[in-house]
């Protein structure tokens, strides 16, 4: 299914379309919260055990449209994702780099899901982003949790699903053209898509492109080494019939960032820029070069109210760092991987559902450049699963059992000793779930999960010097595999004038793997980080209501805190690195015009967004230290603008650190860099005031 939301008429503020190749519902995103809320609880979406109509899903599921994401100044589509949702943050290196982080927890925690088949790079990195062009996500789909049943080992933290714009209505054809401005880092953006539908032949086009020059802030000035440059490009063909739908899709996207190094002139404290002029988009020493390329076959086959389903999938990711020359890579990698999952499910008239299937990937990882980070490596999983849900009319429930097997295989880098390594990694995961619908608008859920997470090949066998991060890296080959026991209970509630959600969690993971600085030196102009590890708790939730006194008027507050700590530890490691601080934010929208011959669902929204301090830092070996709290006030206009009676473009302006605050986010990983001897602080701070310009035209026929 893929949600998306597009402006559909003047007496509605928008429509979201959750769309398959057999079935379409519409998702109203009126200013009546009720009648929203309710036309969402019919959304189908994931589960910790498979798909799940909103309203039946045992923990809160968070489903961001595509007006939504487009309303955002993110630079990226995680960037976009943190600012609209509760408990999901994200690591950052510079403007155009962001790591998802969902309650704590990131990296190869996390499974993002593009296109029905999780998204494979080299994630485990610092500054390695996720390759998704940001133009082609029509929705989001947010599960927090362990997500394992239906997408294995690393999906311990939770689920991004990434869905793309919907396709036409048979006998439609639509281009849309975006474009936009950001004021801070001079950015520049443009996307054109071409889609249809005649007969069930159906396709959808698009080439997207971004092009960043360094951001900048009152403090540091700009920033040298954050700009980027982004290109993508990607296609669907496929036809639709009543039997089922065949797809082919095939994307590429490329990414050129600099790499802040945070270096700065003795006297004046100013940043230093090596090699390259500032003020350009043009990339500077030193330099990534990024290339993810990947083909899809998707196939369905319908039996009655029955499905099989079969997706088969190649991924390549190359990245490519030049240090000194920029013309010869001193780390290069190349990744190929090949996804396949074979899934049959059942539905009974919507009273019970079950499903059972095999999923899992093939990688090869192979390095050809004078310097290695990470050795070569082959990589085989596979996993089985079976969930099962029943529904009554006041009570739903769900659950399944999945088991995994990786086997991976590698020689040890030098001076590790070069030995040739085959471990194996099994796991056995399970979720169960309930939901109650108590009265009419309120909902109560509890579920319980096991997770489980391999180690990766960085934690294991990293040896070298990460250009991108600033450090020399360690792994250790005896890791174990995490195991995790996740709670969940919350609780939703929705009438004319309300709408409030509250989740709470508490998960212990054994084995939990970090990394933390070390006195061991291995290369003199770098600090040397190893990987440990220990047991954690952690314990939090989130909470959000919507007001919604009159028609047009909508009053918006949320709250997300995650307490995550290392178990039996002395106080300077008693908590987990990286962890997010408590953050409140509040919205107020008024929205009016909604008849408007020329503008219309023209709205006006003012924000603040603020992040407490963070106290809870692992401070053993000057790993991390603590962040001070910062707030930050953003404001956006919008508005359709109509030619006799037909929508022909959006104009949205929004405003970002509008008081241009000076502050650093407790991830971001650019806090670590240089002293300023001049002032005694020490790291680069975040982007100040930008005003971001989106005008979009769409043209339907």
């Amino acid at each position: 299914m893929t949600i998306s939301v597009m402006a559909i008429s003047c007496a509605m503020t928008a429509a979201a379309h959750i769309n398959s190749s057999d079935s379409t519902t519409t998702v109203v995103d009126s200013t009546d919260v009720f009648f929203r809320h309710l036309q969402l609880q019919e959304v189908v979406v994931m589960g910790p055990a498979g798909e799940v109509r909103l309203k039946d899903a045992p923990v809160h599921v968070g489903v961001i449209a595509g007006r939504e994401l487009q309303s955002t100044a993110g630079s990226n589509i995680i960037d976009a994702v943190a600012i609209t949702t509760p408990g999901v943050s994200q690591v950052t290196t510079g403007a155009g780099i962001s790591k998802p982080v969902i309650r704590g927890l990131g990296y190869n925690r996390i499974v993002t899901v593009v296109d029905g088949i999780r998204q494979e790079g080299q994630q485990w990195g610092d500054e390695h982003g996720i390759e998704v062009d940001g133009e082609a996500v029509g929705s989001v789909e947010v599960l927090k949790g362990p997500g394992s049943l239906m997408y294995g080992s690393d999906a311990i933290a939770g689920v991004l699903k990434l869905k793309p714009w919907r396709t036409p209505a048979i006998g439609r054809q639509r281009v849309d053209i975006n474009t936009e401005y950001q004021t801070n880092s001079r950015t520049v953006g443009t996307s054109a898509r071409y889609a249809g539908n005649m007969g069930g032949i159906v396709w959808d086009w698009r080439w997207s492109g971004r092009w960043a020059q360094e951001y900048g802030n009152r403090r540091d000035g700009r920033v040298p080494g954050s700009q980027f440059r982004q290109q993508a490009a990607g296609g669907l063909l496929g036809i639709n019939r009543s039997w089922g739908h065949t797809h082919l899709k095939m994307s590429i996207y490329s990414l050129t960032p600099s790499i802040v190094e945070g270096e700065r002139d003795g006297e004046t404290g100013q940043l230093e820029c090596a090699y390259g002029t500032p003020g350009t988009f043009r990339h500077q020493l030193p330099f990534q070069r990024v290339q993810h390329y990947k083909a899809t076959i998707d196939q369905a086959l319908y039996f009655g109210h029955d499905r099989l389903d079969f997706l088969l999938a190649y991924q390549q990711n190359r990245r490519r760092e030049y240090e000194e020359s920029a013309d010869e890579p001193g780390l290069q990698m190349r990744l190929h991987t090949v996804n396949y999952n074979v899934a049959y499910q059942l539905n009974r008239h919507d009273v019970w559902r079950a499903s059972a299937g095999v999923n899992g990937m093939w990688q090869r990882n192979i390095n050809s450049g004078d310097e290695m980070l990470i050795p070569d490596y082959r990589l085989f999983d596979f996993g089985v699963f079976a969930t099962a849900a029943r529904d009554w009319e006041a009570v739903s429930l769900s659950g399944g059992l999945r088991y995994d097997h990786r086997h991976m295989s590698f020689n040890a880098l030098e001076p590790a000793g070069g030995m040739r390594h085959g471990l194996n990694f099994n796991g056995v995961t399970g979720s169960v779930g309930a939901v109650w619908h108590a009265a009419r608008g309120l909902n109560l859920r509890l579920n319980a999960a096991r997770g489980f997470r391999s180690p990766n090949i960085s934690e294991l066998a990293s040896h070298g010097v990460h250009e991108g991060s600033q450090r020399y890296e360690v792994g250790d080959v005896s890791l174990k595999a995490e195991h995790s026991f996740q709670v969940d209970l919350g609780a939703d509630y929705a009438n004319s004038y309300v709408e409030a959600e509250l989740s709470l969690f508490y998960n212990r993971i054994a084995n939990y793997t970090y990394s933390r600085r070390i006195d061991e030196i291995y290369e003199s102009y770098f600090d040397t980080y190893a990987y440990v590890q220990g047991t954690a708790s952690l314990l939090g939730g989130e909470a959000r209501v919507d007001v919604h006194p009159i028609h047009s008027l909508h009053i918006g507050m949320s709250l997300a805190m995650v307490d995550a700590r290392l178990l039996h530890q002395p106080a300077e490691s008693r908590y987990l690195p990286l962890t997010p601080a408590t953050r409140w934010r509040s919205d107020v929208k008024f929205e009016f015009n909604h008849h408007g011959r020329v503008f219309c669902n023209t709205y006006v929204a003012l924000g603040v967004d603020h992040t407490f301090r963070q106290n809870h830092y692992y401070a053993a070996g000057g790993t991390e230290t603590a962040t001070p709290a910062y707030t930050l006030l953003e404001a956006s206009v919008g508005t359709d603008i109509n030619v006799r009676g037909r929508h022909i473009a959006t104009l949205r302006i929004i405003g970002s650190n509008l008081t241009d605050k000076v502050y650093q986010s407790h991830l971001s990983r650019l806090k670590y860099t240089a002293v300023n001897n001049v002032t005694g602080e020490r790291g680069i701070a975040a982007p100040g005031r930008n005003i971001t310009f989106k005008l979009s035209f769409p043209l339907e026929w």
